[in-house]
């Protein structure tokens, strides 16, 4: 009798761990039917590989793993073909390349996709739909279930990113794993890895050691409000070896994440200059690494020799990271130093150019070209619109959506990262009862608010807006913990926006899918601020 009890109450617990969170699934499919009953997975059960994809098979393994972990059943990965009961994955060449179906009935559950990237998104959907426990590797007695229903999705756009800022407070690779980790849950695809600053230099760059020896560390670091010009008087320091880049590399390509690096350049490279002095302005001057937040005016000089060493950084840059693009910033460069200098006011004279505008167009030309040599595409902010726009550039648009809408009018691809919407280093609450940010005013809703197609933009000129960006900058956030806060639920309302289909804004119904979520966040132990989701 106690044990029909005990199982009957562990049913139960079952059935409301899913049933709070049925269907729930963020970013929101593009089409989901309901169908009546349960799917329990059970130890006699295989799961079929129909596939010539690998990958495939490397997501099916996926699942296997995790249902050993959170339930303690083992299922064998196996290739076979369709049957009346057990879990398939099958490769359906039809499909687009991240699009899936996930059928799931009371005897059978069926994965279609193209190829490792759609079967995995399916992946996430089911894990979704499932207890919570599903994301813990601490076996429960909880019964694996999932509801029935039939799911047909695929992304709106190509390009969901987030952006962490290595740059002013550095994080260890088990961070940048978890983060990846995180983003992959929510169908989050390209992890921009922003990796130098004035503040600081964070990749190893084997022919210019000086990089890693002298622009890592600053010798102390802003606390507190800028106001207060504070310092810690703490040197702080770290980068990432080569080795560590490509088991970063290779650990997001496991979770269909590209890593697109940024190496800025001509500004924000104060660290840059303290080990090599040469590349500026005024060689004769002694540079240090930036301890202060802000913008420096320590800008690179666009002579022979910089080209030489942004070529050899970006070269072994390059070799890092297989992904199509290299994103080289662009942006805040001041032109006091270029103006003052004999050098720069001559090479404008020489090549016939306006003004500084345009000789920092001419510097990022310069590294276009070079890039595009190498079978990569150049990425950068907004500001490389300025004084013309390189033939092969795609534009990232954070001041607002003009950058972006004036790019794609000359037929450029564009990322929208406007700022008033998709900056994560914006206070989500009153500050008053918020840790310090940087400013702003950046709740959950109006960052679910933006919508991609910009009315200023014709049908033709809409096709070039790729995808959406959300960016953390950590002038303000020195720990995982606070990185996760200000990240969740905030990423929720991003995922959405990228994949799910244009449709009329709903927060109401948003906020309460990500309230029903909680539970999958605390499973998963994000650090998510709550204030939106009393």
């Amino acid at each position: 009798m106690k044990s029909f009890i005990l199982s009957f109450l562990v049913a139960c617990v079952s059935v409301t761990a899913f049933s709070q969170n049925q269907y729930n699934i963020i970013p929101e499919p593009q089409k989901l039917i309901p169908a009546t009953g349960v799917y329990s997975f059970k130890s006699n059960t295989a799961i079929t590989v129909i596939a010539k994809d690998n990958d495939i098979t490397s997501v099916a393994k996926m699942l296997a793993e995790q249902l050993k972990a959170s339930f303690d059943i083992a299922l064998p990965v196996k290739a076979g073909s369709l049957k009346s009961n057990g879990i398939f994955f099958v490769q359906n060449d039809q499909l687009g390349d991240e699009a899936y179906q996930l059928n799931i009935t009371t005897k059978n559950i069926t994965i279609q996709s193209k190829n490792g990237k759609g079967a995995f998104y399916a992946l996430q959907s089911l894990f979704q739909l499932m207890p919570a426990q599903v994301y813990t590797a601490v076996k429960s007695n909880i019964i694996a279930t999932v509801p029935a229903c039939q799911v047909a999705d695929a992304p709106r756009f190509s390009y969901r990113g987030l952006m962490l800022d290595a740059g002013r407070h550095f994080y260890s690779v088990d961070f940048i794993k978890r983060y990846i980790d995180l983003m992959a849950v929510y169908k989050l695809n390209t992890f921009h890895w922003h990796l130098t600053e004035d503040q600081g230099w964070r990749i190893e760059i084997k022919k210019y050691p000086l990089l890693t020896s002298i622009s890592s560390i600053r010798k102390e670091s802003m606390v507190g409000a800028y106001k207060d010009m504070k310092f810690d008087k703490t040197p702080y320091g770290g980068f990432y070896t080569q080795n560590e880049i490509k088991e970063v590399v290779a650990y997001a390509s496991k979770k269909f994440v590209t890593i697109i690096p940024e190496i800025e350049m001509p500004g924000h490279s104060q660290a840059l200059l303290a080990a090599y002095p040469q590349l500026g302005c005024n060689p004769d001057k002694i540079y240090e690494v930036a301890t202060k937040w802000g913008v420096s005016e320590d800008v690179l000089c666009p002579r022979e020799e910089t080209f030489t060493v942004m070529q050899d950084i970006l070269t072994e840059v390059m070799a890092l990271f297989p992904g199509q693009y290299i994103h080289i910033g662009g942006d805040e460069c001041p032109k006091k130093q270029w103006k003052e200098s004999r050098f720069c006011q001559d090479l404008i004279k020489k090549l016939k150019l306006k003004d500084e505008h345009e000789l920092q167009s001419y510097f990022i030309g310069r590294i276009d070209k070079f890039i595009t040599s190498k079978g990569k595409k150049m990425l950068g902010w907004d500001e490389i619109l300025e004084g013309g726009l390189s033939p092969n550039a795609m534009v990232m648009s954070w001041r607002g959506t003009a950058g972006g809408i004036e790019a794609a009018k000359l037929n450029h691809d564009v990322v929208m990262s406007p700022n008033n919407f998709f900056y994560l280093d914006y206070y989500q609450a009153d500050p008053k009862t918020q840790p310090l940010a940087i400013g702003g005013n950046l709740p959950l809703s109006k960052c679910y608010s933006f919508e991609p197609d910009l009315p200023e933009l014709t049908e033709a000129e809409a096709k070039h807006i790729v995808g959406v960006q959300a960016n953390l900058w950590t002038e303000y956030i020195g720990t995982p913990a606070y990185a996760e806060y200000m990240t969740f639920p905030r990423a929720l309302a991003l995922a959405e926006i990228g994949w799910s289909p244009k449709r009329p804004k709903n927060y109401v119904a948003f906020s309460d899918r990500v309230k029903k979520h909680i539970p999958v966040m605390d499973a998963l132990k994000i650090n998510y601020c709550n204030v939106d989701l009393k």
